[in-house]
């Protein structure tokens, strides 16, 4: 439970992650401040806790008053989808300096929380890689005088999950789609146990600065013979796994990318991230994390899948 009348600066809380951490942390009594871009975001439902400050990350204002009195600051926001540098350049990099020097010159001298990837391990890979190590960078310099965690989790599924999701709906009804040759593992976190991690360094008295990477705990992660194997066990049939073909992949993604050139669209599969989807080693370790916080993950694939794809129940928040 959070202490007393204790404020939580949230960004990107009308997104999937930020919004599991800020439907959470209102649920147990954390004062939530979420940073909202426009007004007509704040038509959708509310929740009890929260508490919208409009703005941007380019505005010293907006964050200023997000930041003012708050325990700690869970920077989520970020660019996901983008062609080059300078498609993330402007949320993944200076977002997170901005916001980091508000939080250094507020008066709460707030913990700040930045939810980074497990992609920032290998930033030669794709500009959106790149974006998300020179953002912890910018952590670094812009915040110096912080208390900061940098949190790297492993691809993120549950409800609410718009990329994932479409792919273990299909997995469930028997095909399984597999970038290149299939010969990758990669590890895997339910999003309700990111957001408990999340909770775990908001109360500890010294939070350990990171990066630290985040699973679900099974070591050596999942190949993805293993993964369809578990959906099969699940549906009680089997899941056929089908190899998409690598110079496929590289080819719609130059098209995508031309396409992006011609007409300004935000892609999400492009040259770079094909190279993320090749990429044979996306496996974890928890252990640094779990030795530092005492906190462990408690859903496995089989459970977090069911829960995935369960009928959704309205849900207030935004």
């Amino acid at each position: 439970m959070a202490p007393e009348a204790s404020v939580v600066a949230i960004t990107g809380a009308t997104g999937f992650i930020g919004g599991a951490v800020a439907r959470r942390l209102a649920a147990q009594g954390w004062l939530v401040r979420a940073l909202v871009r426009g007004e007509s975001r704040l038509a959708g439902p509310r929740q009890a806790g929260i508490e919208w400050v409009p703005g941007d990350l380019a505005w010293p204002e907006s964050l200023a008053r997000l930041v003012d009195g708050a325990r700690a600051v869970v920077h989520c926001a970020g660019a996901v989808r983008g062609l080059d540098e300078s498609d993330f350049r402007s949320a993944n990099v200076d977002g997170v300096l901005h916001l980091a020097r508000a939080a250094a010159s507020a008066r709460s001298a707030p913990l700040f929380v930045f939810m980074s990837s497990l992609a920032a391990r290998e930033p030669g890979l794709s500009p959106y890689a790149a974006s998300k190590r020179a953002g912890e960078e910018a952590l670094a310099s812009g915040g110096a005088a912080l208390r900061r965690v940098v949190l790297r989790p492993a691809a993120v599924y549950g409800p609410g999950d718009r990329e994932m999701r479409p792919l273990l709906r299909m997995m469930m009804r028997g095909l399984a789609l597999v970038p290149g040759n299939g010969t990758g593992r990669f590890s895997l976190l339910y999003v309700d146990d990111l957001v408990a991690a999340v909770e775990r360094l908001l109360i500890l008295d010294a939070a350990p600065a990171g990066p630290f990477e985040l699973h679900d705990g099974r070591s050596g992660g999942y190949s993805w013979p293993e993964a369809a194997g578990i959906a099969a066990r699940l549906r009680g049939r089997p899941v056929r796994v089908l190899g998409v073909p690598a110079a496929l992949l590289a080819a719609v993604a130059r098209v995508n990318a031309a396409r992006a050139r011609l007409f300004g669209a935000a892609p999400m599969l492009t040259p770079g991230k094909v190279r993320e989807l090749g990429h044979p080693d996306w496996v974890c370790d928890n252990a640094p994390f779990c030795a530092a916080t005492g906190w462990r993950p408690q859903v496995e694939f089989p459970e977090g899948l069911e829960r995935t794809l369960a009928p959704r129940t309205p849900e207030g928040g935004a």
